[in-house]
């Protein structure tokens, strides 16, 4: 009797599971669940924030990557997960039952409980909020052109992580281009980051991420560092200027899109899971505590670093080695072997700050500048081929290495 897979999202973690399963040739009936017919390169959604890249670019249908021989796909959004039951409850109303269950559900914004963000700021947590964003700063130089209010032509990013920095990047390529929606200089687009902490990218040594931050700021960028947000109103985000004096200012400005920080999905937390911030802290199998045919992994996923004695921070890298994973350990149960802890070993990470800039670390080395640039691009062409493989890496890969 064949056994029933069921894999919850088609992101880096959930379509690594997908391929890995389908070399299987055991009698399996595999269903792939998501909320869109397309999967898109989350680690570009700052390019199509910045109006730098179309959305095209970085999306792919889920069908093209599906076998239909074992595979059948879902668009759908899931609502439930009973474990006990082992079914899957979608918002239709539907339910699907599992023998095996890979939870990839994603990421989505995280307030941290601060007034107005979910109001009065924008969100980058998929492609249609990408879209969005660009769209309201083409609406509002249109309405400087009207209006000739200065902070028409002002964009705020509130957080000066991963994110933050390469959105903060893509919006100085993009200068020039919104500049001549508005009829201004590009001198005149003004670009701000409120940031809580002074030190930037952590995850890089002082030095690599200061020649990052220096160079945004040489390009226009103002950094508010030091400064936690408090509020977000409409039309300007509320910061404490002086912890002494408990000091509040509010910097005005037409566009404010909110970077801060991510959680796991809400499902998580909705299906009884235990959890923090919608991660939840799994074996080293990558199964939950309990339930040894139930795989959380990729943004919903807490596993120890053993080094550090810290959670891996959630990447697409991480991602992509958790998806193989799980991948393979249910594979070895179907087959009655014994599953294998995950392992993982950075490849390095690289930060861009435009097109043809970037900075990071490949292994041990760090790396700056263009050559920083044309590894991103290899980078992403890698990840796309682990979901998408050859067919899309040469319809949607990067191969603008040299501009």
């Amino acid at each position: 009797m064949s056994k029933k897979i069921v894999i919850l999202g088609a992101g880096y973690a959930g379509l690594r599971a997908l391929h890995e399963l389908q070399k299987e040739a055991a009698d399996i009936e595999i269903t792939l669940v998501d909320r869109n017919e397309y999967h898109y390169e989350a680690t570009d959604l700052h390019e199509v924030a910045a109006g730098t890249q179309k959305s095209e670019r970085i999306i792919y249908p889920i069908r093209d990557v599906v076998k239909n021989s074992c595979t059948t796909f879902i668009q759908g959004t899931v609502s439930a997960i009973d474990t006990e039951q082992q079914l899957v409850k979608l918002a239709d109303g539907k339910t699907l039952s599992y023998d095996y269950l890979v939870v990839a559900l994603g990421f989505e914004s995280e307030s941290f409980g601060i007034p107005g963000v979910d109001e009065y700021s924008l969100q980058m947590v998929d492609v249609d909020t990408a879209e969005k964003i660009y769209q309201h700063i083409e609406e509002q130089m249109k309405n400087y052109k009207e209006m000739q209010d200065e902070n028409a032509l002002k964009i705020i990013v509130c957080g000066a992580g991963f994110t933050g920095i390469e959105l903060l990047g893509a919006l100085t390529d993009g200068k020039k281009k919104l500049a001549e929606a508005a009829g201004v200089d590009s001198e005149k687009i003004r670009l701000y980051c409120v940031e809580a902490v002074t030190r930037l990218l952590p995850m890089f040594s002082e030095k690599l991420s200061d020649y990052g931050i220096n160079k945004l700021k040489d390009w226009g960028v103002e950094f508010l560092t030091g400064k936690p947000i408090k509020e977000i109103k409409e039309g300007s985000v509320v910061y404490l200027d002086d912890k002494e004096n408990n000091t509040l200012k509010e910097l005005h400005g037409g566009t404010i899109i909110w970077t801060t920080g991510v959680s796991g999905s809400h499902v998580i937390g909705a299906s009884g899971f235990e959890e923090k911030r919608g991660r939840v802290m799994v074996n080293p199998d990558l199964t939950y505590p309990g339930r040894d045919n139930v795989y959380i992994i990729g943004d919903c996923s807490a596993v120890m670093d053993e080094e550090s004695q810290r959670p891996y921070p959630t990447t697409a890298q991480i991602s992509l080695k958790m998806g193989e994973c799980a991948g393979k350990n249910i594979k070895a149960q179907l087959r009655g072997k014994s599953t294998q802890p995950f392992t993982f070993h950075s490849l390095g990470s690289v930060c861009s700050i435009g097109n043809t800039h970037a900075f990071g670390e490949v292994g041990k080395m760090e790396i700056k500048g263009y050559p920083a640039s044309f590894v991103k691009k290899a980078i992403m062409d890698r990840s796309l081929f682990e979901t998408g493989g050859v067919k899309e890496v040469l319809a949607k890969g990067r191969f603008d290495f040299y501009h």
